[in-house]
C-alpha cells in the first residue's frame, strides 16, 4: 500500500505559504471531524488551545512566518462520518479550504466499516471535485487497547485505521497516521495513558503527536 509522498503532495500550498506581502493570500485549512479536533478533553471541558487544530496553526506560523493562515474547526463532538458527510457541503465548502483534514474513526466504530467507507468516500469525492487537498487522519487511541489488545473495540479501531490508510492510498491523498504514532509512543517511550486526558480523548501530549504527523505534509523544502 503506497501513500502519496509528503515531501511534495502539498507543494503548491507550501509555496503559497512562503509568499510575502503583498503577493500572498489567505491559506485556509479546515479540520472536520468529531470531538478530538473539536478540542474535547474530559467532557464537557473543551480545551481549544491544546487541541491539534490550534497546535497546527501555531506550528505552521512558526515555520512560515510571512503566511496568512486560517485554521477553522468544523468538528462536532459525538458525531460520526455519516453526520459529517451530511453537512459537508454546507459547513465545509463555505470555508473555502485549501487543505482539509478529516478525523472520524473513533466514533465510526458505532456504524461499522461499510457505512463509514461510504461516508468517507462521499466527503473525499466532493472535496476532490473542488480541487481541495486532503489529509485523512487515522484515529487517536483510546483505553480499549490498554488492558486487552484483543478487545473488540480495539480491533475495530485498528480496522477503521486500516480502512483510512487504504482510502488514502487509493485516492492518492495525504494521510496523518495518528494511531501509528500513538502505538510507536507506547512501544518506545511510555504508555498510552500518557497521551490521554479521558477514556477516548487525547491530552496535550497526544495532540502534539497528531500535530507532528500533520506537519510532515508541510515541509519547508517542498
Amino acid at each position: 500500500m503506497s501513500i502519496v509522498d509528503p515531501s511534495n503532495y502539498l507543494s503548491g500550498i507550501v509555496e503559497q505559504l512562503k509568499v510575502h506581502w503583498p503577493e500572498n493570500r489567505i491559506v485556509n485549512i479546515v479540520c472536520h471531524g468529531h470531538s478530538v479536533p473539536a478540542g474535547y478533553f474530559a467532557p464537557p471541558f473543551v480545551d481549544t488551545f491544546n487541541a491539534y487544530p490550534y497546535l497546527l496553526h501555531r506550528a505552521l506560523k512558526e515555520r512560515f512566518p510571512y503566511a496568512v493562515i486560517n485554521v477553522t474547526v468544523t468538528a462536532i463532538g459525538g458525531e460520526n462520518s455519516e453526520s459529517g458527510a451530511a453537512r459537508f457541503k454546507s459547513d465545509v465548502f463555505c470555508r473555502r479550504p485549501d487543505v482539509l483534514t478529516i478525523d472520524y474513526a473513533l466514533n465510526d466504530r458505532d456504524i461499522g466499516l461499510s457505512r463509514a467507507d461510504r461516508a468517507w468516500r462521499s466527503m473525499i469525492d466532493k472535496a476532490l471535485d473542488k480541487d481541495i487537498k486532503l489529509l485523512l487522519l487515522t484515529p487517536t487511541a483510546d483505553v480499549s487497547g490498554i488492558a486487552d489488545p484483543a478487545a473488540a473495540a480495539w480491533t475495530a479501531l485498528q480496522a477503521h485505521a486500516n480502512m483510512i490508510r487504504k482510502l488514502a492510498a487509493e485516492y492518492d491523498i495525504g494521510l496523518a497516521d495518528s494511531l501509528a504514532a500513538f502505538e510507536r509512543y507506547a512501544a518506545e517511550e511510555g504508555d498510552l495513558t500518557d497521551l490521554l486526558s479521558w477514556s477516548n480523548h487525547p491530552n496535550r501530549h497526544g495532540h502534539e503527536l497528531v500535530t507532528r504527523e500533520l506537519m510532515r505534509w508541510f515541509p519547508v523544502s517542498a
